[in-house]
């Protein structure tokens, strides 16, 4: 760590070195010479215009005394001089810089909220490291405080954080779930709408339900709201959606999880709830008519699907000529089929010939990177048993297994992780040995990913 009078050192050592009279650097570096002779003294306090200036006027890199210049801003504070600072910091990766800044301030609360205010634009601009790490320290600050800001921090890093580990990703919903209701209302149904995410994507259908609840329970209060003069607040909260989008998403989130739980007549349930969206929707805009129309192709799609999974097959050939003419439902469509073919043990070579170019996911702008990796592993498992079963094909089967298993290795999904492995000891006899090495290859990451969560550090006693 240098010292705050490392910079006046430094460009004393220039000075002399260089034989630069104060007017000389003034000149060269674009500063006052009263200015420059009294930061030379440390009778002036240096702002942040005039450190660039300086380390210009030396030819250094731009962020060569930033690490004095923090040692400045904490010995003395000034929000005038910490803020483009911190901007700049942000700008080139110095989190260093920021972390001790963030530090230094975390228990002054005029400086905690205005580094939260920084936080907010870091995040906005998409600078998330500078924004995680502001985000932690206020969180640690105000721990004791039960605070809106406290919870939406919290909120803020578990979007920053969510990946394609699914297993980190849970114990981040876990963790984030706390601070829920103290969230301001117009930030709660998009969180809750991330919390589904997360937790669909483990497979957890009956917390899916419940905080699809939640969210239909709140968003009607706040649809309510909005029309009704006698009640409504002065300033309505916004979220980043129109508020019947969450009611709607709702309903699907319910009809998606009944799906999963094998009840199908809960799930059509659903799915007339937001097929009929159209009849107590008041808005009449563009984006209210696009709207309505997504969630009734999703309900027409969705009622061959509940119905097909039910043991209707005979509609399978009208549910493939639905989705042809909806390109980016295929991909999903095709994951059904696979399922309902290895159910019911019928044959859909047809359907996998039609649609061979859909096999792997494009064009869901609805859904995270996390979703979309567990359906793949899940869509190629499922391939891989249609294959073994319906068409004895085992090099083809046991290379889905295999991709399956990587991908499920890339994102710790263990679900996916214990199928793909069980399928492949299933029919190991049929593997050759490209295939048994690849195998091998993939359960020793497998062990390294394991071994890696052993060697953690407890912290002391």
């Amino acid at each position: 760590m240098e010292s705050p009078e490392f910079i006046q050192s430094s460009l004393i050592s220039y000075m002399e070195k260089n034989k630069l009279k104060v007017s000389h650097f003034a000149e060269q570096s674009g500063l006052n010479s009263g200015t420059l002779s009294r930061i030379i003294q440390g009778l002036r306090p240096i702002s942040f215009n005039q450190l660039i200036a300086i380390t210009s006027g030396m030819g250094l890199p731009e962020d060569t005394f930033f690490s004095s210049y923090v040692s400045i801003c904490i010995k003395q504070p000034s929000l005038r001089r910490v803020g483009p600072f911190l901007l700049r910091c942000a700008e080139l990766d110095r989190m260093d810089c920021i972390g001790r800044l963030a530090s230094a301030y975390w228990d002054n609360i005029s400086y905690v909220k205005a580094l939260f205010d920084y936080a907010e634009e870091f995040y906005i601009q998409g600078k998330l490291k500078a924004a995680e790490v502001i985000y932690e320290m206020v969180s640690e600050a105000e721990k004791m405080q039960h605070s809106e800001r406290l919870a939406l921090c919290q909120y803020r890093l578990f979007d920053i954080k969510l990946g394609e580990n699914l297993e980190e990703n849970l114990k981040l919903a876990v963790q984030f779930e706390l601070y829920i209701n103290r969230l301001d209302e117009s930030y709660q149904l998009d969180a809750l709408k991330q919390l589904m995410h997360v937790y669909g994507s483990v497979h957890k259908w009956i917390k899916v339900d419940e905080l699809a609840k939640q969210m239909l329970d709140r968003a009607k209060i706040q649809y309510d709201l909005q029309y009704n003069t006698s009640l409504r607040r002065k300033e309505t909260p916004l979220s980043s959606r129109p508020t019947y989008y969450y009611i709607l998403y709702a309903y699907l989130a319910r009809s998606t999880a009944s799906e999963h739980c094998g009840d199908y007549n809960r799930a059509l349930h659903f799915v007339d709830l937001y097929s009929t969206a159209g009849e107590w929707i008041k808005e009449t805009d563009e984006e209210a008519q696009r709207l309505i129309s997504q969630f009734q192709e999703w309900g027409v799609a969705n009622t061959y699907l509940y119905r097909l999974m039910a043991g209707e097959v005979d509609i399978l050939n009208e549910y493939v000529d639905y989705i042809a003419s909806h390109d980016n439902e295929i991909y999903i469509a095709l994951h059904n089929i696979i399922q309902v073919a290895n159910k019911y043990n019928i044959n859909v070579d047809y359907v996998l010939h039609r649609f061979s170019n859909h096999i792997l996911p494009t064009g869901l702008s609805e859904y995270k990177a996390m979703i979309l990796n567990e359906s793949n592993a899940q869509f190629l498992n499922d391939l891989a048993v249609y294959y073994f079963n319906e068409k004895k094909d085992y090099d083809t089967a046991l290379k889905y297994a295999l991709d399956s298993f990587e991908v499920s290795i890339r994102m710790n999904s263990v679900k996916n992780l214990i199928n793909s492995m069980s399928l492949f000891e299933m029919y190991r006899e049929f593997a050759g040995n490209e295939a048994r090495k690849r195998f091998n290859q993939l359960t020793s990451e497998v062990y390294k990913l394991n071994a890696q969560k052993i060697e953690v550090s407890l912290g002391p006693i």
